[in-house]
């Protein structure tokens, strides 16, 4: 495996190369809303999930109302982000332990974001750095297929990407890191035809120094 000198430098390559680096979900300055559309988000686009968001925040802006409201109605207003049979339900219980428990504020800690509805690592590594300040590799498909290309990663598996990176990036950059990957890897490392020629990380990725680079 890649040191933690090796991954500095992509980390600032990818630091200059997307200097603000930027969650896709539209979600402002509201944890609530972060969460929701997180657990909006699988499998299914970020530009769906903000278009699905603004009428389902209208009609439950936060954690109680959105815990009065029925099933069916929720499922109405997120329909079109797929999996909304599961997605509504997973919403309706997390806001009612949210409320019930936790006054209606979004946790910090991983074991309390892990108690709610819809919440795996990824989601609850999101809340935690974007929300918190307190770092998580959020292990995206995007962060997951280019950190193996890089050869900071040798799986597939979510967690065990999660656990090597966390050792190579960090805290206080992780958050960001994982938001400039998935830049790069809608803009640049684009998974069915990777742009290696214009890739400003040809010279340091494994997979490129291998001859498998995509002209």
């Amino acid at each position: 495996m890649r040191s933690r000198e090796e991954m500095a430098e992509v980390v600032r390559r990818l630091e200059a190369y997307y200097p603000d680096a930027q969650c896709a979900l539209e979600a402002g300055e509201d944890p609530f809303r972060l969460l929701v559309m997180a657990i909006l988000s699988a499998q299914c686009t970020d530009a769906r999930v903000n278009l699905v968001s603004g009428p389902l925040f209208a009609r439950f802006p936060d954690a109680p109302s959105l815990a009065e409201g029925s099933i069916e109605e929720i499922e109405e207003l997120i329909r079109t982000c797929g999996l909304y049979h599961s997605k509504a339900k997973n919403l309706h219980l997390m806001s009612v332990r949210l409320t019930e428990v936790y006054g209606g504020k979004v946790p910090s800690e991983m074991d309390d974001l892990l108690s709610l509805a819809g919440v795996g690592r990824k989601v609850a590594n999101l809340i935690r750095g974007d929300v918190f300040g307190l770092g998580g590799i959020v292990a995206d498909t995007h962060c997951i297929r280019i950190s193996n290309l890089l050869g900071f990663a040798d799986s597939t598996d979510p967690h065990k990407v999660e656990r090597q990176l966390d050792g190579l990036v960090p805290k206080d950059k992780q958050s960001d890191f994982c938001h400039r990957l998935v830049q790069y890897g809608r803009n640049v490392c684009v998974a069915r035809r990777p742009q290696c020629g214009v890739c400003v990380l040809r010279d340091v990725c494994a997979h490129a120094c291998a001859g498998k680079e995509t002209p």
